[in-house]
């Protein structure tokens, strides 16, 4: 999983930091998103689905990757 955030998108409603606080956190001047963590441990994961789902301005966006040591033949 990779995470983007678009911090021009963001209306600093903190539902991120409070809700995955190992992975966002807020801005001390404008209050908006700051990514710690773009890639996220797996214990993380859930906390940061739940995070991008509650963002009330849709700044956070995942990419789900799939692992690299699987692929298709």
């Amino acid at each position: 999983m990779e995470l983007r955030v678009d911090r021009e998108r963001c209306c600093g409603a903190g539902m991120c930091a409070l809700t995955a606080p190992e992975v966002f956190d807020q801005d001390a001047e404008d209050g908006r998103v700051l990514l710690l963590l773009p890639r996220p441990p797996h214990e993380h994961r859930a906390a940061v689905r739940e995070a991008a789902g509650l963002c009330p301005a849709g700044a956070i966006s995942l990419v789900e990757r799939e692992d690299a040591g699987s692929s298709a033949p």
